[in-house]
């Protein structure tokens, strides 16, 4: 199924700014079937995916890598390609709810760490992709997590 990319231009048409982040579908093989590590949001602690604003210098599958890094201790190796995207709000206290597009990009886990930058403040845990879909909140993450296919990659 080919994936139908959503178009930032037609999104900035609408009231709501838009703005963009990269996201790391960081998954592994385990016993010949495919997991995604999934991580929670610091306050909220629900179920995500790593991911943050584009970072200069840093293409935006790099940029996914770094998040990977910082948010989970993932060092891993992504094709650069871009698996999809999804949108998220983002719900801020004292803000008006932002519109983010999140491209996301797969990264095949080579090693985890046990210390990583936001260690503290988030938990991660393996999920096969069916359950994982069902653990996140956002809609277009979830069908991204059911459709995956790991060994195109």
């Amino acid at each position: 199924m080919k994936q139908r990319l959503l178009r930032l231009e037609d999104l900035n048409a609408a009231e709501q700014p838009v703005l963009q982040q990269a996201a790391a579908l960081c998954y592994r093989i385990k016993d010949n079937r495919p997991e995604v590590l999934l991580i929670t949001t610091r306050k909220a602690q629900h179920w995500i995916i790593p991911k943050g604003w584009f970072i200069p210098g840093l293409s935006p599958s790099e940029t996914a890598l770094q998040e990977a890094w910082e948010e989970a201790g993932v060092s891993g190796q992504s094709c650069g390609v871009r698996q999809g995207q999804f949108l998220h709000h983002k719900h801020q206290p004292n803000r008006p709810p932002v519109l983010i597009l999140v491209d996301v990009f797969p990264v095949h886990v080579r090693s985890i760490s046990q210390e990583f930058p936001e260690q503290g403040m988030r938990k991660r845990k393996w999920y096969p992709l069916k359950k994982a879909a069902l653990k996140v909140h956002t809609p277009g993450l979830s069908n991204l997590l059911r459709d995956f296919k790991p060994y195109a990659h």
